[in-house]
């Protein structure tokens, strides 16, 4: 069984393996909160197991912070029994990338070992949220905030305001650079972090995608990073260098590897080229 940490007052915070996938819990009087699924209906499952060992009541509500595989794909695990919550743009990502995606690892999972995706059946979530909702959990109120486009155009915050308690997804990541995954958003993403930075208290939790629980200003610092390889990728295209030229430039100045920069060098290129969001 993996470690929960209670990192706030009824908030626990554990970090599964593989790909160190923040999930949290948040505890009401009438049940609890899970936000994030982890990558498939096996891995959902041990998480459903290790919840139910803990003996703190059932789930009754699901979050899922964004439409990534690593957040999203244990989904069917909790859909006969808890509510699930999402950004109302979840279905349209998983038509446009995640199901492409799976479809291509289902045609040969042998060309991608990394990932283990047999029997998943993608399922977004049962309420789709296109502006601010607030959960009763019986005695405690947590909030769903959509955000802007950023990591992806279906990020969504979890605030538990009287815990002090932000779980922001991949918008943040702690152990290991942010991931410019399918369909990000190089240029509004460090604003998007800015923008929730400002609603941070400075005594705040902030629980990000991977790693360990931070604060504001480790997001504000990360809003920094982001904003200068914004403005590489910017640079770039206006001096006219290709995918290759572009990736070699940006990496020596930000000592980023090249799987983070080069699929940041191509999203950004074609935004920039007019492709549609």
């Amino acid at each position: 069984m993996t470690d929960w940490t209670e990192v706030a007052d009824g908030v626990w915070h554990a970090r599964y393996q593989p790909i160190d996938i923040s999930t949290v819990l948040v505890r009401g009087n009438d049940g609890l909160l899970l936000v994030d699924t982890r990558c498939n209906p096996r891995e959902a499952a041990e998480l459903a197991r290790d919840v139910e060992a803990m003996q703190m009541g059932p789930i009754r509500w699901v979050v899922n912070t964004h439409a990534h595989y690593d957040h999203s794909f244990g989904n069917q695990e909790f859909a006969g029994s808890a509510t699930i919550y999402g950004h109302h743009r979840i279905p349209a990502h998983f038509r446009d990338f995640e199901q492409p995606r799976l479809s291509g690892w289902a045609a040969d999972p042998a060309a991608q070992p990394q990932y283990d995706w047999t029997d998943v059946a993608l399922t977004p979530p049962h309420v789709l949220i296109d502006e601010t909702l607030e959960l009763d959990l019986g005695g405690r109120a947590v909030r769903l905030i959509p955000l802007p486009p950023g990591h992806t155009d279906t990020d969504l915050v979890v605030h538990v305001p009287d815990a002090g308690c932000w779980i922001v997804g991949d918008i943040a990541e702690e152990s290991g650079p942010p991931m410019f995954g399918s369909g990000s958003f190089p240029f509004s993403w460090p604003q998007v972090i800015r923008d929730l930075a400002g609603h941070v208290g400075e005594n705040d939790i902030v629980i990000p995608g991977h790693g360990k629980a931070v604060d504001r200003q480790f997001m504000l610092r990360q809003a920094g990073e982001l904003g200068a390889v914004a403005d590489a990728i910017t640079d770039a295209h206006a001096r006219q260098l290709d995918v290759t030229a572009a990736t070699t430039r940006i990496m020596a100045g930000s000592g980023l590897p090249k799987e983070i920069v080069e699929p940041a060098v191509r999203r950004g290129f074609a935004l920039l080229a007019g492709a549609t969001p």
